[in-house]
């Protein structure tokens, strides 16, 4: 049975036939045709759903899947196709706002839609704040404006919606005056004097910042900066989300979209129009905490420092740069035909990913290894598997790819001709979900001397990433001596250990996930990383532990370093996919930060 987040992947990657089988729950409900705006019972309803959600921990509305009963649940049963052109989903949204208080946070409605026949509308409810309560007004089923002087509290419970009873309500309102005190029975009276004398005829006016005190003048000078930008008035009242204050404002004119006023210290405040901001939002959903903008961040100016002045995100914004989330700093993109997508900016660490570890068990271990293992938390992971079509393609292409040509080159450099072109399955799993194969350079007497090795796999139940690997491994210097018709193999010049990190590099980004289909549809669960490792690792005296300088010459680094060290390693978190020369500046900035940081403190990028 698939979770919440598998649920959420499968619609977002435009296969909601996947959700065929599902049952019902506590945050999953179908529908089989769409709610109808113009009928007061099916508006009502709408509110009551996606309330209950609001207060479960959100959950998924599918509109446009059919059910069937076994056992007393509802078994999601076939896809009844909804026209486009039959909803309007900006109408649902203004709808959900207006009729549940105060309006859920960062609620999208969205099409996933495979194009063979397979379309449904899906409404997702991101969990909400801690301690909020979300309520409808009691349903009457008559068309007008919701009551304001009635309240009712939907909750999921299983796989239905249901009521909160009134003695629930009234433990929650005891609850409350337990907490804040009884009003007198004086104070109450002037309330309602001073609430029938000054009761206007149609809903008091927000006030820009209203609802955050310590907040309202810094948002309500942003909003006068900004006015020009065609700012409506306030829809509701200021907010606090995480570090930041927010306020839905409406559009300047009908028919155009509105905006969120944000103030996250200690960049400026910024305007951003409703769209683009949905997108924010959208990008950072699959986060597994569950708090899209606690992941994703904020809107910042591009190459702006603290202060500055407010800006405005627009419509026509093809980038938005983001920070203060717990993905780090990043940018929002978007395409022609791939709409918006999460990138992160070039950073570089020391740390270790999880999965460093990965396919080195082997006995007896190489002397020296070159890696590159690539990281890859995409969302849509329960939804992948390897075709037998696209498997055939990576087989094709592995004798002639960038890694072979860089192997055979090693030999090239020193007299033989060893070519990589012979790549065989194994020693790992291939099945639907991994692949592994490995080419052999091996000595005349068969003793295996260089390997390189091609490994991906989809996650297992304690990961939630593809991770993609390549290695370079000198497996026997002495038998690569022997291959070579005498000439030494080692130690390599510290430019071929470089080069042969590129060329696993692009295969591990690039070559190695095609497997899984287009890179470029592919959306981010958390940032993606790149691991660089340089290791020695066979012990041939038990007493004396390998040096990295045995196998591989860092003269070129310049003076420092231990020469007993035993490995080198860098994490990128980049883009994985990227233009040649990109990558080329990229894994320089990397390798100089890696030579620094381990003693080679005059290294530097002109060098390399």
């Amino acid at each position: 049975m698939m979770d919440l987040e598998a649920v959420r992947a499968a619609l977002r990657a435009q296969k909601p036939d996947l959700l065929l089988e599902q049952p019902e729950g506590q945050w999953l409900d179908a529908k089989a045709v769409p709610y109808e705006p113009r009928e007061p019972r099916a508006v009502e309803e709408l509110a009551k759903d996606v309330c209950a959600f609001a207060n479960g921990g959100g959950g998924v509305l599918v509109l446009g899947i059919g059910t069937r009963v076994v056992d007393d649940v509802e078994i999601l049963d076939q896809i009844i196709p909804v026209h486009r052109a039959s909803v309007d989903r900006d109408q649902i949204r203004k709808l959900i706002r207006a009729h549940i208080t105060p309006a859920p946070r960062g609620v999208s409605v969205e099409w996933s839609d495979d194009q063979q026949g397979c379309r449904v509308l899906y409404i997702d409810v991101p969990a909400q704040q801690a301690g909020t309560l979300f309520v409808v007004a009691a349903p009457v089923g008559k068309p007008g404006a919701p009551r304001t002087d009635t309240v009712a509290v939907p909750v999921r419970e299983a796989d239905g919606t249901h009521w909160l009873a009134r003695t629930e309500i009234q433990r929650l309102l005891s609850a409350g005056v337990a907490t804040s005190g009884m009003p007198t029975a004086e104070t109450l009276s002037r309330l309602l004097r001073e609430a029938v004398a000054h009761s206007p005829s149609g809903p008091a006016a927000v006030r820009v910042g209203q609802g955050l005190p310590a907040w309202e003048r810094e948002m309500r000078e942003a909003y006068e900066e900004l006015a020009g930008a065609g700012l409506g008035a306030p829809v509701g009242e200021a907010y606090r989300h995480g570090a930041a204050a927010l306020q839905d404002l409406g559009p300047a004119r009908d028919g155009e979209a509105g905006w969120v006023l944000c103030v996250a210290p200690p960049h400026p405040p910024v305007v951003v129009v409703a769209p683009v901001w949905q997108a924010i939002v959208t990008a950072g959903r699959s986060n597994v905490g569950g708090d899209p903008l606690a992941a994703i961040g904020y809107p910042v100016p591009p190459g702006a420092g603290e202060g500055g002045r407010a800006w405005v995100v627009a419509a026509d914004a093809v980038r938005v740069d983001l920070d203060g989330g717990t993905w780090g700093a990043g940018r929002l993109v978007r395409s022609q035909t791939d709409g918006w997508r999460w990138e992160p900016a070039v950073r570089f660490s020391l740390e270790q990913t999880r999965s460093a570890q990965w396919w080195t068990s082997q006995v007896p271990p190489p002397q020296l290894r070159l890696r590159a293992l690539v990281t890859l938390p995409w969302t849509d992971t329960p939804a992948l598997e390897i075709t037998r079509t696209r498997r055939q393609d990576l087989e094709q292409h592995l004798p002639h790819s960038a890694l072979a040509g860089a192997v055979t080159l090693l030999s090239q450099r020193r007299g033989g001709s060893l070519p990589a072109a012979r790549w065989k399955a194994g020693p790992h799993d291939n099945s639907l979900h991994a692949a592994s194969y490995t080419s052999v350079v091996t000595a005349p007497d068969r003793r295996p001397a260089v390997t390189a090795a091609a490994m991906i796999t989809l996650p297992g139940v304690m990961d939630s990433a593809v991770v993609s690997c390549a290695d370079v491994l000198v497996e026997d210097a002495a038998a690569w001596m022997a291959a070579l018709g005498g000439h030494r193999g080692v130690p390599l010049g510290f430019e071929e250990a470089q080069d042969v990190l590129f060329h696993a590099w692009e295969m591990a980004a690039e070559l190695l996930p095609a497997v899984f289909g287009v890179l470029a549809l592919r959306r981010w669960a958390a940032p993606p990383t790149t691991e660089l490792r340089l290791s020695a690792e066979r012990y041939d005296d038990v007493d004396v532990a390998p040096a990295l300088s045995s196998f591989v010459d860092f003269e070129q680094l310049g003076p420092g370093g231990r020469s007993s060290r035993r490995e080198m390693a860098v994490t990128i978190t980049a883009e994985p996919s990227m233009r040649r020369v990109e990558r080329q500046d990229v894994m320089r900035r990397a390798v100089v930060h890696m030579a620094q940081a381990f003693g080679h403190v005059h290294a530097e990028a002109g060098l390399l």
